[in-house]
């Protein structure tokens, strides 16, 4: 019996350690792409190169969002993808009103932060029916009886 235990164990130990590597793994190439997007903008100027950092920096966010779903995939987790989703685009949104001037990049900002708040109520919205549903509630009244 304590051998089998022991087989366990180990077993374990080794799926464990081999999922905690492969996430190690996650982690260091979502750097190594997020630094060589950073090394491609270095080469531009103005905008364009606040535009590349911004998409950069939200492609960062959302790999690194989405290999916590792929590690747990729990209503919480990918309500936080969804999140990183948003505020990235909203980062690359904002940055691009940076070419314009005045009134017009008001309202860029405007329209960008308006598609943002969006994006994330949906997301909460959505996060709430996933949570509804895994613990059984389907939002309906019962049936009244004829």
């Amino acid at each position: 019996m304590s051998r089998k235990f022991a087989v366990i164990v180990a077993s374990v130990a080794t799926a464990w350690s081999v999922g905690a590597l492969g996430q190690q793994a996650d982690k260091e190439r979502v750097q190594q792409e997020h630094k060589a997007a950073l090394e491609k903008c270095r080469g531009m100027q103005d905008n364009g190169r606040k535009i590349c950092e911004a998409e950069a920096d939200g492609a960062k966010k959302v790999a690194e969002a989405q290999a916590k779903v792929q590690e747990r995939d729990t209503p919480k987790n990918r309500l936080d993808l969804a999140e990183a989703k948003a505020e990235a685009q909203y980062d690359v949104a904002k940055a691009k009103c940076g070419d314009q001037v005045g009134d017009a990049k008001n309202a860029c900002e405007k329209q960008a932060k308006a598609a943002r708040d969006g994006a994330l109520a949906q997301a909460k919205l959505d996060s709430q029916k996933q949570g509804a549903a895994s613990s059984g509630e389907s939002g309906q009244q019962p049936a009244k009886p004829q």
